[in-house]
């Protein structure tokens, strides 16, 4: 095994009246491909920066070897204090470091160098701090979350250009297949201490669990030896004295050896308030363009949402999803084309970009919108502390200002903030961004279990393949495909790299298919029964609609219930058959417009 060229060791480091590091190891040698792994606030970053030498810990032994470069990614770049990109990452070369790769590598982040520091994005600034840690090709790269802020094609280049280095490296990200490609060894941070897999992660998840499930197992077995050994205190008999005393002892040790063990810290507990379930069909999508000045970022495009859809949209920065995204909702009038939304839509979008929270509001006050100590999700409320725990946050951050929180606790914030409302389209952008992985499994599990219909814009390819029913992808030059499945299904579909930007051969099946049982005619050609069904049934829709407000109103009035039951009865009953007849008839138009959109498209 080779020396290493870092080594941190039994690293102790306290903020406030909190440990956050109580014996934290950390060995890289050459050529090491390492990924650092925990959850939100277990001290990944203050690790690395601990490895970088940013941070003095209060206790432990950190090591160098003497002539080891090593280059570290911060979270949040300064670059104050030069005239534009290129210098900022040309300062960061070392004498005898290739001039031009730094200009390379800010041309393929798409950066050109002449961009002044005092102007640029956050997203710019994170991907001109990536090159100028990749510039020198160090000895040892400390990267912390690398893919933030970068789209699908920039994140695979950067797969790419790391494989190509010789540089050991240590990792922290929460896209999971970026760690599964790369890595080769995972070190956790689990309760203020480091505990080593010799493999990638790609094996972690199972090591965990299985090391999760042995240590609760010991501790059960721990607890019923305290019960025994306390129940002889009671009830033994005494006999040697010394003998006794032993006992005594080590029943003393025992509770010691209890106490000072840490119980991980609970899940996330994602509860969903629930709407009125929304009509089968959510969005009926049919040639709509926009452009902007002389650019076309969609070009005709035509699609059929149904409920229980879970759409991903995926593309290169600038290609237009979040364009796509606001004219499928209706937030956008798109330039052609139309959007028919179906009947009884509650959307929630959840705004990854933090920008509807004021950064001066407590999180108690960010959660009960500054009105007592109540939360409400939907129609039940909850106490403030106890919504809080769900989401993995401590009693005593109540009143904890916003912008004090880490990018990992404020993505939780938003989704405890939105899941609040009641909804039946849910409307995700960017949710992956700096949630930890458990988070991301309960954020899977809730959409998976999410009873209405999703749209998800994303760049994590893993939480794709994991909720996605179908993608629609940027093909480049303003034109979007949808494909059947998820990430890597689309993959296999376009056989080619994804979201390039630059066209691909469409492989593309169909994603809407006649329903079972449906008689097909004629190529091309709608018989004239289902031409007569499909012009006459959105006039029976919008009747029986009409009808099920009107019932609702007369149901709602006051004392119908005491005064007139039968009568309430009666209504409650019609309504539930309108409601039924209203279902069948989406269904079916539903499915006359899947059929007529295949012959036409055929």
């Amino acid at each position: 095994m080779a020396p290493p060229i870092l080594f941190l060791k039994d690293i102790h480091l306290t903020f406030g009246a909190t440990p956050l590091l109580e014996g934290a190891d950390l060995a890289v040698s050459e050529g090491e491909r390492l990924c650092l792994v925990g959850r939100n606030g277990s001290g990944k970053s203050t690790l690395l920066k601990v490895a970088a030498g940013l941070i003095e810990a209060d206790g432990g032994e950190r090591f160098v070897q003497p002539g080891t470069t090593i280059r570290y990614l911060p979270q949040e770049p300064d670059l104050s204090g030069y005239d534009n990109v290129l210098s900022y990452v040309e300062a960061g070369l070392a004498p005898g470091d290739d001039p031009y790769r730094a200009q390379y590598l800010l041309e393929q982040l798409q950066l050109s160098g002449r961009e002044n520091p005092q102007k640029i994005s956050g997203g710019e600034a994170r991907r001109a701090a990536l090159a100028r840690a990749l510039a020198p090709e160090p000895d040892i790269l400390l990267l912390d979350e690398p893919t933030n802020h970068l789209d699908l094609p920039a994140i695979e280049w950067l797969e790419n250009e790391l494989r190509s280095l010789r540089s050991a490296m240590v990792l922290i990200s929460h896209d999971r297949r970026f760690l599964q490609n790369l890595t080769r060894k995972t070190l956790w941070i689990d309760r203020g201490v480091t505990r080593l897999l010799d493999k990638g992660f790609d094996k972690f998840e199972d090591w965990r669990d299985d090391y999760l499930a042995n240590e609760h197992l010991e501790r059960h077995k721990l607890d019923r030896k305290i019960v025994r050994e306390e129940h002889w205190v009671v009830h033994g008999v005494s006999g040697r004295r010394k003998r006794n005393m032993k006992r005594l002892a080590d029943l003393g040790s025992l509770r010691q050896q209890r106490s000072e063990q840490k119980n991980v810290a609970g899940d996330v507990k994602i509860s969903l308030a629930e709407s009125d379930v929304s009509g089968k069909l959510v969005a009926k999508v049919k040639g709509i363009s926009k452009s902007f000045g002389d650019k076309q970022v969609v070009k005709p495009f035509s699609t059929i949402i149904a409920r229980g859809d879970r759409l991903g949209i995926v593309g290169p920065n600038g290609a237009g999803k979040t364009t796509l995204l606001n004219m499928l909702i209706g937030k956008l009038e798109p330039d052609a084309g139309t959007v028919k939304l179906g009947a009884n839509l509650d959307i929630l979008v959840l705004d990854q970009k933090r920008q509807s929270l004021n950064p001066e509001w407590t999180l108690g006050e960010a959660l009960t919108d500054g009105s007592g100590d109540m939360v409400s999700i939907g129609e039940t409320r909850k106490h403030v502390i106890a919504y809080m725990k769900d989401f993995l946050f401590t009693p005593e951050q109540v009143r904890t200002p916003i912008h004090a929180l880490s990018g990992g606790e404020r993505g939780r914030l938003m989704l405890a903030r939105g899941l609040r409302l009641p909804s039946n389209l849910l409307v995700l952008d960017e949710p992956t961004n700096d949630l930890d992985l458990e988070t991301l499994d309960l954020l899977q599990e809730m959409v998976a279990d999410y009873p209405g219909t999703v749209i998800v814009v994303s760049h994590d390819r893993d939480f794709l393949d994991r909720v996605a029913t179908s993608i629609v992808a940027s093909n480049g030059d303003g034109n979007w495909i949808e494909y059947v499945g998820g990430y890597s299904d689309m993959v296999a579909q376009r056989g080619s790299l994804p979201v390039s930007g630059l066209p691909a051969k469409d492989k593309a099946k169909p994603r809407n298919l006649p329903p079972a049982g449906t008689a097909k005619p004629a190529k091309g050609k709608l018989s004239y029964k289902h031409k007569f069904a499909l012009e006459n049934l959105p006039k029976q829709i919008e009747a029986l609609a009409a009808e099920m407000t009107r019932l609702n109103a007369a149901l709602a009035r006051d004392g119908l219930f005491d005064k007139e039951p039968e009568k309430f009865q009666r209504l409650a009953k019609k309504l539930s058959d309108t409601e039924a007849e209203h279902s069948k008839c989406e269904e079916e138009w539903l499915e006359l417009e899947m059929l007529r959109e295949e012959l036409e498209g055929g």
